[in-house]
């Protein structure tokens, strides 16, 4: 039993599903919003504060991946887990590129999804509870804290996932890592589609960090990544 309440947002259209899931949640000490379609979702979050969001996709009025961007928008730091009957590739590589955490499908069993929560709550709480130092790496400026890469010429703001990534990276540069060591580490889990995910992630930092000739992610392939930095 949790002794502080963390609060989720629940949004789920299938009433039978939401009513056990919500009683199952709520008997573990959580207090649980349940929204039955999406736009009411997206109304709740905006109203009140949430610790973590458990979105279905096909709701109506607007679908989960809808509501994982307007989340997305205003932060992004707030665990958000899809929950779904979609399970094929390109649905859950959708559910990565809108801003999910994880995706888990339908049917689920529940010490499974208690799981995923507590480890994405505490995961949350450590990203709170100390703020992160600034690497320096050649010309640029990683922050951690402030999910920013600043270059000389240019500032971005990323996600909470793109930082997870470069931070790790960063605490291992110029060592060979296993593509499943990166997952373990950065995702919690080693699978295919997250793998592809990671993929799209890797992509996006090494446009961050172009401008810097002296750093690069090398894709070693059969084997995984090196995170070069030539001091």
């Amino acid at each position: 039993m949790l002794t502080n309440k963390a609060t989720i947002l629940f949004a789920e259209d299938d009433t039978s599903l939401a009513f056990m899931v919500k009683d199952a949640l709520e008997e573990e000490g959580y207090k649980v919003v349940h929204c039955s379609d999406g736009q009411t979702a997206i109304d709740t979050f905006d109203k009140d504060k949430f610790d973590i969001c458990l979105l279905d996709i096909m709701m109506p009025y607007k679908d989960g991946y809808t509501v994982a961007k307007k989340i997305r928008q205003q932060t992004d730091v707030m665990p958000v887990l899809f929950l779904s009957t979609k399970s094929r590739e390109e649905d859950r590589l959708k559910g990565y590129d809108t801003g999910a955490d994880d995706y888990i499908a339908k049917p689920f069993s529940m010490p499974e999804l208690l799981k995923k929560i507590e480890v994405f709550l505490r995961r949350t709480k450590k990203l709170h509870s100390k703020p992160a130092a600034d690497y320096n790496i050649g010309k640029i400026v990683f922050s951690p804290t402030h999910l920013k890469i600043i270059t000389p010429s240019e500032t971005y703001n990323i996600t909470a996932k793109e930082t997870d990534l470069l931070k790790f990276l960063c605490e291992n540069q110029n060592k060979v890592l296993k593509r499943e060591e990166v997952l373990l580490n950065v995702w919690g889990k080693d699978d295919f589609f997250v793998g592809r995910s990671m993929d799209v992630y890797m992509t996006r930092l090494r446009k961050y960090l172009r401008s810097e000739p002296a750093i690069t992610i090398e894709t070693i392939h059969g084997i995984g990544f090196r995170f070069n930095i030539v001091q």
